[in-house]
């Protein structure tokens, strides 16, 4: 795995990690209480949306790309959405073989997508981030910020 390949992927953690933390701070931060502990009740549904909603780069869900099918919502039960009203028993096992054919394409595309992505992260890299080698002696400017009763999930 080349350096490219181990940045894109440490980036693509990182923004996965600051998606949930994202999600889970407007959830758990309450004035009169102390939220350490309350992530954990609230992760599962931070999970689930990030799960479920549609990925801009790609147009799919992620769940659609695990499971073959996009996630039957409780609120499209409830209301009848149309996916729900149109479902046929009858139907389901060609519409099943669809969906399978469907993923196949759909995960290849997704493939050639991030392999893009890599690249071109790999390229920018490359192109404006200039190596430094520091020696012992040499000055560098640090900034310090008081970190006094802040934690990952404190309000900015």
């Amino acid at each position: 795995m080349g350096l490219g390949q181990t940045l894109a992927n440490q980036q693509a953690s990182q923004k996965a990690n600051a998606m949930v933390l994202q999600g889970l701070k407007p959830r758990i931060f309450d004035q009169l209480k102390k939220f350490a502990g309350r992530w954990v009740e609230e992760l599962p549904a931070v999970l689930w949306s990030l799960r479920t909603t549609p990925n801009h780069s790609r147009g799919l869900t992620t769940f659609f790309l695990t499971y073959g099918s996009e996630a039957v919502l409780p609120s499209d039960l409830d209301y009848g959405a149309p996916k729900v009203k149109a479902f046929d028993p009858n139907l389901a096992a060609e519409a099943q073989q669809d969906a399978i054919d469907l993923l196949e394409e759909a995960r290849l595309t997704t493939l050639a997508c991030s392999a893009r992505y890599q690249q071109t992260l790999c390229r920018y890299h490359k192109r404006k981030i200039r190596g430094r080698t520091l020696q012992v002696g040499d000055l560098v400017l640090r900034r310090i910020l008081s970190t006094k009763d802040k934690h990952k999930l404190s309000p900015p």
